[in-house]
């Protein structure tokens, strides 16, 4: 085949697909404590998923901070809940530490929305947008890369909830775990080489997108 081609998928070609889950294990983490206690264990992960979740705004001139940064390895996720333990200086020596890879899509604006609660200089991570582009994958969504690699659909029912909720619903810590975590799966299997684009059954001619 010719080296020129992309990657693409429909909304509907997606919208068939069955849903996608994460069987790993969660931790909900709201307190020093258990932020130390946490971020001790990351530190034995040399690469992780990342992504972030703010409350939604529903009113004109409405804004939220940050309410949760999700941090998964490959069968446990973390959820801390910054509007409870807020960027402690642990959080920030691991955000910034160069030599363990963080996975994330739309970096930009999860940083933007961190350094609303402090700055730091983020270190090691990687931008999966970019990265996809070199297996010739087009799209951008989280929910269409994964889509494409691996047949199953990121349900984002939960993205508009209030993550500022008193207690974190199993169903947002579910949906929260999973996009994280869907970062980390990418990522490996791409680096791996278990994607081959030429075999994708979703190669799309220009006259197509």
């Amino acid at each position: 085949m010719n080296n020129q081609f992309d990657i693409a998928i429909s909304k509907e070609a997606l919208a068939l697909m069955p849903i996608a889950h994460f069987g790993g294990d969660v931790t909900v983490v709201d307190t020093p404590e258990g932020v130390e206690a946490a971020i001790a264990r990351l530190y034995s992960q040399p690469v992780v998923g990342f992504d972030t979740e703010t409350r939604p705004n529903f009113q004109k001139g409405e804004m939220h901070k940050v309410s949760l940064m999700q941090v998964s390895g490959p069968g446990h996720c973390y959820l801390f809940r910054l509007n409870h333990v807020g960027l402690s200086d642990t959080l920030v020596h691991w955000l910034s530490n160069p030599s363990l890879i963080k996975v994330g899509l739309s970096l930009k604006d999860d940083f933007h929305q961190l350094h609303r609660l402090r700055e730091f200089e983020p270190g090691g991570f990687i931008e999966l947008q970019k990265l996809v582009r070199d297996y010739h994958i087009t799209d951008s969504s989280l929910q269409k890369i994964y889509g494409i690699i691996f047949g199953e659909r990121i349900s984002k029912g939960q993205r508009l909830t209030n993550w500022e909720a008193p207690v974190l619903a199993q169903s947002q810590q579910a949906y929260a775990s999973l996009d994280a975590y869907a970062c980390l799966k990418i990522y490996n299997t791409l680096k791996s080489g278990l994607f081959v684009p030429a075999d994708s059954p979703y190669i799309v001619s220009p006259q197509q997108q």
